[in-house]
């Protein structure tokens, strides 16, 4: 993937109110990478979830302009050229997604949903900081791998394993 300036990548989940807005407000605050991160839902909430906006303002991350989007709004002509789409839930990665303008790598990146969790204030929100603990994990790990020099098969295997879980050492 080399001679990229920045890279655009985009988060998806079925109503894009907690776990890809998560996504996408984490690696936006990101500074001195070269990324811009973007999300959208299959059928979206309308609203974002507000578990996680308290998260994102607990780790004094920027949480305006966050909303929940189609990923239509991404198919469309004129829409920004994703390099990466990544699915966060397992409805959205069994769906069939739209064609992505220049066939952008992809990668399934499973989380449990913290906008499905019954429990207290407490618990929920001890919830929302779990998942969003892995999503900064393997957010940090990505943006760590060395995008210039690897061959796009390699980097495809590696985006699959982190959806796995398997990381390997550099």
């Amino acid at each position: 993937m080399s001679g990229i300036e920045s890279y655009n990548v985009l988060f998806l989940c079925t109503g894009n109110s907690a776990r890809s807005i998560l996504a996408e407000a984490y690696l936006n605050s990101l500074r001195g990478r070269p990324f811009k991160a973007y999300s959208a839902g299959s059928h979206p909430a309308g609203a974002v979830n507000s578990h996680a906006l308290d998260v994102l303002r607990t780790a004094n991350i920027p949480v305006e302009g966050l909303r929940s989007k189609s990923w239509d709004e991404f198919a469309i002509p004129g829409a920004p050229k994703m390099h990466f789409v990544f699915t966060v839930c397992d409805n959205a990665a069994g769906e069939v997604c739209p064609i992505w303008p220049g066939q952008p790598m992809t990668a399934h990146w499973p989380f449990q949903d913290p906008a499905a969790f019954e429990g207290s204030e407490v618990e929920t929100h001890a919830v929302f900081l779990d998942v969003f603990r892995q999503i900064r994990t393997r957010i940090d790990i990505f943006t760590n791998l060395p995008l210039r020099s690897l061959d796009k098969l390699s980097l495809q295997k590696k985006l699959t394993d982190l959806g796995r879980n398997v990381v390997e050492a550099e």
